[in-house]
């Protein structure tokens, strides 16, 4: 199955914390693209990573060529055209890094974007995004302004947690649903990234049908005594009971991927070997799991499976 995301990596601090260097990353059959990238390191402000810690909030660069993007030619012989960089903080100091690559072709629709709201009208707006060939979609999501508590991002922006809705075209929630419907979107999922006081940034991701941003979207949330992690929602491509079927799987702080972020405040990817390989929570895929932290403290964790 096609996905919208062709390259995921994530760029973690160094041992002085002054650069960031290679941490993981998922790359398919790009094996030339990945060779290129496992010996980078990137300067606070350099490259993608660095330009993404320095601004402290996700930005989306929609073209590499004459831009500040470190590996172009590269890029450019994988196919990839688009990058959106997502840093993950814990208060004023950087985790790492979560990098996503997309690239422009007729097959593949969806998008993702960056909210950020307007304190003064409670309100937000997009500030970048990438939609792929969705062109009438992006013309309409970069003109309107969404209330808090309405939308996707206005749901997260209101709650701080992760929000996602399932067939978004159909809920009434949902102030684009009639252009999604048109688009061919099916699913979208709203995530708070920063914790910069009254400044707030918001992701979307949305999900065509024919090239889902992944094959399944979970939200895992500690349970009430602090003790585990329970699955809040989540969305499969094939089944829309994912929730309840995972309903009585707890994580443990530590055990597995997702404990892991848990225990460290560090996004994680893993894949269907190792220590890390749980049948039942990795079913075969490869995982990406980003923490929601908000004034120190771990309030949810969005994983997606490839």
């Amino acid at each position: 199955m096609k996905t919208f995301i062709k390259v995921t990596e994530i760029w973690i601090p160094d041992k002085e914390r002054t650069a960031l260097e290679f941490g993981s990353g998922l790359y398919g059959d790009l094996t030339d693209f990945k060779a290129a990238s496992e010996q980078q390191q990137f300067a606070y402000n350099e490259g993608l990573p660095g330009k993404a810690w320095a601004a402290g909030h996700p930005i989306v660069l929609a073209k590499f060529e004459h831009s500040y993007f470190k590996r172009t030619a590269a890029a450019k012989s994988a196919g990839l055209t688009c990058g959106i960089a997502i840093p993950v903080f814990s208060g004023d100091f950087l985790m790492a890094v979560v990098v996503f690559l997309c690239g422009d072709d007729k097959d593949h629709a969806g998008a993702i974007e960056v909210w950020r709201n307007n304190p003064e009208q409670n309100s937000l707006k997009v500030m970048d995004g990438y939609y792929g060939t969705l062109q009438h979609f992006e013309a309409i999501s970069r003109q309107i302004n969404v209330p808090e508590g309405q939308g996707l991002s206005g749901l997260a922006l209101a709650s701080g947690m992760p929000v996602l809705i399932d067939d978004i075209s159909q809920a009434d929630t949902f102030i684009r649903a009639a252009d999604a419907r048109q688009a061919g979107i099916s699913m979208g999922i709203g995530i708070p990234v920063s914790d910069h006081p009254g400044q707030s940034y918001i992701m979307t991701f949305l999900s065509a049908k024919a090239t889902p941003i992944a094959k399944r979207i979970q939200i895992w949330i500690p349970d009430r005594q602090g003790k585990q992690l329970v699955c809040q929602q989540g969305y499969s491509k094939n089944s829309n009971e994912l929730a309840k079927m995972f309903e009585t799987i707890t994580i443990n702080k530590g055990v597995g991927a997702l404990g892991r972020v848990w225990l460290t405040g560090m996004p994680v990817i893993s894949g269907n070997h190792g220590l890390d390989y749980k049948p039942e929570l990795d079913s075969l895929s490869s995982m990406l799991a980003i923490p929601v932290i908000a004034q120190g403290r771990l309030k949810a964790i969005v994983s997606f499976l490839f």
